[in-house]
């Protein structure tokens, strides 16, 4: 029997971390892009803290919520899209497990086992473990990996909360002569970094991420602004 190192991760379960970090690096950066552009499109049309303040904050809280219902929401119904289909192949094994196991036998063959060597396998898990077996084969589901709503709701909120309060820090704490530019700069180098660790995590470009990212954000940030300003300009 070949040794197992218990402090290895697997396959399954790396996947599932980096698809956690792929959405918190999303969340934090959706979190950065929208409360800089309404704090900066405020900041366009006033110079006084408490409007500022006032409009990122009720932007935190809005896209924060917004972020956790729609992560709720789509993760719920995948889990109970999984909760059916799980339901109905133990349907199939209870009425007709011999089917099924040809079934199973069929899939290791498709992948390249001999017929008599894929039904041998196909026979041993299932005698070890019918409805594990045939869900992971035919499925792609752990049945005891299911996703939650709650915690991906949670993570999103949170995720999107950490990266919409470092523009609002950014706008409120200097001087009001320097706020803007710092808060310009300051979102630039949070986007480029947030591009990287995606791009990291994704195994692509990390140049190509950065930049697009980058300039993205700061042609963004700079239509609200500009926009903020015209229309102070306009209604003062």
């Amino acid at each position: 029997m070949l040794p197992t190192h218990e402090d290895e991760p697997h396959a399954e379960a790396t996947d599932a971390r980096l698809n956690w970090l792929r959405a918190a690096v999303l969340g934090a950066n959706d979190g950065i892009v929208s409360v800089a552009g309404i704090v900066l499109g405020v900041a366009g049309a006033t110079s006084e803290r408490g409007p500022i303040l006032t409009a990122g904050v009720a932007g935190l809280v809005a896209g924060a919520v917004s972020m956790a219902l729609g992560e709720y929401v789509s993760v719920s119904s995948q889990r109970d899209s999984q909760r059916s289909m799980l339901a109905k192949e133990q349907r199939e094994l209870d009425e007709d497990p011999e089917d099924e196991l040809s079934e199973l036998a069929q899939i290791y063959e498709g992948k390249g086992l001999s017929p008599e060597t894929a039904e041998q396998v196909a026979r041993e898990l299932t005698e070890h473990d019918a409805f594990s077996a045939h869900v992971e084969a035919e499925l792609g589901i752990d049945p005891e990996e299911l996703s939650s709503p709650w915690q991906a709701a949670g993570a999103s909120a949170l995720a999107f909360t950490l990266g919409g309060i470092l523009p609002l820090l950014a706008i409120l704490l200097p001087p009001p002569e320097w706020r803007v530019p710092v808060a310009y700069v300051g979102v630039l180098i949070a986007l480029g970094l947030a591009g990287w660790v995606s791009a990291h995590l994704g195994g692509s470009s990390v140049r190509k991420a950065v930049l697009r990212v980058v300039l993205g954000g700061a042609l963004g940030l700079a239509v609200t602004y500009g926009i903020g300003h015209l229309v102070g300009t306009a209604v003062g």
